[in-house]
């Protein structure tokens, strides 16, 4: 199969012209109460008529990739279909909520966020669950700060954080900005050395982050014992949420000896990911730690439902109340799937990850997986393979990542994907697996855009047609 994306451009150098390009219409400012210095005199506005409107914004969206475009494999930070039912939900006019209103006029919102709070709980085996958190790696930083406030209330000073060299970035750099030096803890067939975790403890140790399954779809086996070495050094155990969903029904972090976890709630449940927010990343603890949770939780009393602060919170990491719109949408995902449909969805998971390596041609070294697994394109560079892979109609894996396998792929194509589509998928990395060096050098050629200069895109972004009208 091959793929030749949209491409609306007059000549070489334009794409898609602005609205204001189009037809432009100019308005003159009255008299405003504002400063000068944040008011105009005249602002130029899009004057076209509701065909050339609809035109522009779908030619656009023919130039770009989503997931409703076709599947999007992306390992670890995974962008699966969200169900439209969950949007359905969340545009309710009913729970738009201005955050300012009092609890007495929001007793509804309050019970869901409760509920939310209840239902994540009883995932996670975790005791008490904050909703504050906007995104994962927000509340991976939640969860590391209340780990430090715990160690101070007791009097230790430990200035040290474990880490899996297969760890999410983000965990470093969680760990960092809490103020801990980081400790980096090398693998042994793909998971948790034991002989090197026992060596790297020590009374200086706030924690471990560890992701399980681990970023390789790899469950640490020896979980309970790795619990174990960490307590005894008086350490905390933290849970990366990431690859919650190969667990759902099967097991939990709490009862695995996890202390603390975020969930992400885009990928285990459903809301939308990607583009930097909004998002959410709940943060749940066991019993001792509730105290130092992040403000406010949301409480059942005699007559309704409350905010409150628990006696020694970290404080609000988050304006307001947490995302409500994004944890409503991971409200009415898991409500109603209820317990058998979070099972099912596990399960697909795992048997989608495990038919789709079995059937390219790339070599998978580390198994038995669960949901993801990571793939070497071997000879070829990960990165010309995720290029061309583009030509065929599809998004490629994460490459490059994790360090552990060479030219890694690292391939989740989660749940919501049919057989057909996975075939898709394979037939698309075994076609790649195949091809000449040159032509993955100068893939990919059917798509709107070509190679990018990624390291100028990151650091020098370009934001606005009018900053790229300057640069020409």
């Amino acid at each position: 199969m091959t793929y030749d994306q949209a491409r609306w451009t007059a000549d070489e150098d334009r794409y898609e012209p602005l609205l204001v390009e189009k037809r432009e219409r100019t308005v003159e400012i009255e008299d405003s109460p504002l400063p000068a210095d944040l008011t105009r005199d005249e602002l130029s506005l899009p004057s076209v008529a509701e065909p050339d409107l609809a035109r522009h914004y779908t030619r656009l969206s023919q130039m770009n990739y989503g997931i409703e475009s076709g599947p999007f494999p992306l390992g670890s930070c995974t962008m699966k279909y969200n169900p439209s039912f969950t949007e359905d939900v969340a545009a309710d006019p009913q729970a738009a909520v201005h955050p300012a209103r009092t609890s007495s006029t929001v007793q509804g919102t309050l019970e869901v966020c409760h509920r939310l709070q209840d239902y994540l709980g009883r995932i996670g085996g975790m005791d008490a669950v904050s909703l504050q958190p906007p995104a994962g790696a927000a509340g991976e930083f939640a969860g590391i700060l209340i780990a430090k406030a715990y160690h101070e209330d007791n009097g230790n000073d430990r200035n040290e954080v474990v880490i899996p060299d297969s760890a999410h970035g983000t965990n470093f750099a969680s760990a960092a900005m809490a103020g801990y030096d980081v400790v980096s803890l090398p693998s042994d067939d793909g998971r948790v050395d034991v002989g090197a975790l026992e060596e790297a403890v020590s009374d200086d140790t706030a924690a471990l982050m560890l992701t399980n399954p681990n970023t390789l779809g790899l469950f640490e086996r020896d979980i309970e014992e790795i619990a174990a070495i960490v307590h005894d050094a008086g350490g905390l155990l933290y849970y990366d949420g990431a690859n919650l969903n190969a667990l759902l029904g099967r097991a939990r972090p709490g009862d695995m000896g996890f202390d603390v976890m975020h969930y992400n709630v885009h990928k285990t449940f459903a809301t939308p990911h990607g583009g930097g927010g909004p998002g959410a990343g709940p943060i749940g603890v066991t019993d001792e730690l509730t105290q130092y949770l992040p403000s406010p939780l949301v409480r059942k009393t005699a007559t309704g439902f409350e905010y409150y602060d628990p006696e020694q919170t970290i404080g609000k990491v988050h304006g307001f109340y947490g995302n409500w719109p994004v944890l409503l949408r991971a409200y009415a995902y898991i409500a109603r799937l209820g317990d058998e449909g979070l099972a099912d969805a596990s399960a697909k998971a795992v048997l989608n990850a495990n038919y789709l390596a079995s059937q390219i041609e790339y070599d998978v070294p580390y198994d038995p997986f669960h949901h993801e697994f990571v793939a070497s394109a071997g000879e070829q560079d990960a990165a010309d393979v995720a290029k061309r892979m583009l030509d065929h109609g599809v998004h490629p894996p994460t490459t490059k990542w994790p360090d552990i396998v060479g030219e890694a792929l690292m391939t989740e194509p989660t749940e919501s994907e049919s057989r057909r589509t996975l075939d898709q998928l394979a037939d698309a990395f075994n076609a790649v697996a195949s091809e000449d060096e040159a032509t993955l050098e100068h893939a990919p050629e059917r798509t709107a855009a070509r190679r990018i200069d990624q390291v100028a895109a990151a650091r020098d972004p370009i934001l606005s047609w009018q900053a790229l009208d300057e640069q020409h």
